[in-house]
């Protein structure tokens, strides 16, 4: 499997038998209901490990959860309440949507606050080894110009109307205008920790690499996000790690996604185009269709969202369902399609495995609609029903969970078969009426009829 490296710029391969293969991508800021573009990024990751997985990589995920934070602080003294209180709420917010989402592959998820030891000892490492320095009443801040190579991820150094920053890196006092802050020292109100070169709280970029060096050590294999943290967030962390342990690279693969917008304006609150799960929920879209309207393009490319490309998306959920429901349907008298479903399998599995081509390995899935034009052979049932589980661990649609309809529904279909065989075309067109108002359209094929949900 080949992905694009945001470092080198180039397609690299991943190393399929190192074992575990281990994956970081940087989780929720959990001061507030995620919107479409933080759901966009993992839902990308998502089908990304899984395909890793499928083919044999044996991935480790892990993803942090930021509760501390210059915004958590603000808002949870706006809402008067204690911090681990106000987290605790948008954590469980972000988990449920994962789920309803179904974003499932994440091994781990590890908290800031719950890896405060490895953070000091980090902060502690950098301040032995002279990359980091105290300002006093304010906080310890890492020298850039103490790192050589800084900005080699990035090409830049540089800050752009784009990229993710935080208000804790700003101060007067500072060596250099792009220092960043490594510690915070405590001011009345804040939540507070007991640390040798003083009481305060983390930094925002030092979090991820104290929590990945826990789990991984200095080095790893691949570090995920969207767009905007590769400047100055993923820069940072690559800045810092190296800087404390000498080794390089701190990550062999970076991997972004693209930005999500509307109207070809980033999405986010400021810009007032802020869209929730909620909001599609609402509308009463199937969540696996917006999963699918993220995963259709490249994960790479910026995306511009519009509620007439999610019914496009929820058009083409449905066709899949419609088709995954033949496996309750097999006919007689048809030639074999095994042959047709393995092609289509390993041509999806070809297009996912060069930097994840989604755009062809839809396009190679659409070929199903054509194979399966007048029905599942009754002797390929198997076959289907293992196509759709490998396509569920692969995409996570939810394929192969739908269920059979039921016996009322399937006493009318035999029914109606048995009037079609009659000539009772009446007696045939009454009962498909019928089975209309119970949520089934039935179409007749050469080798008898076949059923969809409405």
């Amino acid at each position: 499997m080949k992905l694009y490296d945001t470092q080198s710029k180039t397609l690299k391969s991943l190393p399929i038998g190192k074992s575990p293969f281990n994956v970081f991508v940087c989780g929720p800021t959990v001061y507030d209901t995620p919107q479409l573009g933080n759901i966009k990024t993992y839902i990308q990751f998502d089908m990304m490990v899984r395909f890793m997985r499928y083919i044999g990589i044996d991935v480790f995920y892990l993803q942090n959860v930021t509760d501390i934070d210059d915004k958590i602080i603000e808002r949870a003294k706006q809402s008067n309440q204690p911090i681990n209180d106000f987290t605790a709420k948008f954590e469980k917010e972000y988990f449920d949507i994962m789920q309803t989402v179904n974003v499932t592959s994440v091994s781990k998820y590890a908290r800031a606050s719950d890896h405060i030891e490895q953070i000091i000892s980090q902060v502690q490492t950098l301040l032995n080894s002279g990359h980091a320095y105290a300002i006093e009443s304010d906080g310890i801040y890492f020298e850039i110009s103490t790192f050589k190579d800084y900005g080699k991820l990035s090409g830049r150094t540089e800050l752009n109307e784009e990229d993710a920053k935080t208000r804790i890196d700003a101060s007067r006092n500072k060596r250099g205008w792009n220092d960043f802050c490594l510690w915070k020292f405590s001011k009345p109100g804040d939540p507070v920790w007991n640390a040798p070169f003083g009481d305060g709280r983390p930094g925002w970029h030092i979090e991820d690499t104290a929590i990945t060096e826990h789990f991984f050590g200095p080095q790893y294999d691949l570090h995920g996000g969207g767009v905007d943290l590769i400047f100055p967030h993923h820069e940072a962390e690559l800045t810092q790690m190296e800087a404390a342990s000498g080794k390089v690279p701190f990550v062999a693969h970076w991997v972004h996604t693209g930005f999500l917008t509307v109207s070809n304006t980033r999405m986010g609150k400021s810009n007032d185009n802020f869209i929730t799960l909620k909001d599609v929920l609402d509308k009463n879209y199937d969540p696996m269709a917006l999963r699918l309207a993220f995963m259709q393009p490249h994960y790479r490319s910026r995306v511009d969202f519009s509620w007439e490309s999610l019914d496009m998306a929820s058009n083409r959920l449905s066709s899949l369902q419609a088709l995954s429901d033949l496996r309750y349907q097999g006919l007689p008298a048809l030639n074999s399609i095994a042959t047709g479903l393995h092609d289509i399998l390993d041509e999806v599995c070809l297009a996912l495995g060069n930097d994840l081509n989604t755009a062809i390995a839809f396009a190679k899935l659409s070929q199903l609609d054509s194979l399966l034009a007048n029905g599942l052979p009754e002797q390929d049932v198997p076959a289907f029903s293992k196509f759709l589980e490998n396509i569920d661990a692969i995409f996570g649609l939810k394929l192969g969970e739908r269920q059979d309809i039921s016996n009322q529904q399937l006493e009318l279909l035999s029914k109606r078969a048995d009037a079609r065989s009659k000539g009772e075309w009446g007696v045939s067109d009454q009962l498909r009426t019928e089975l209309l108002q119970q949520g089934l359209q039935v179409r007749d094929v050469n080798s008898g009829q076949i059923w969809s949900r409405a």
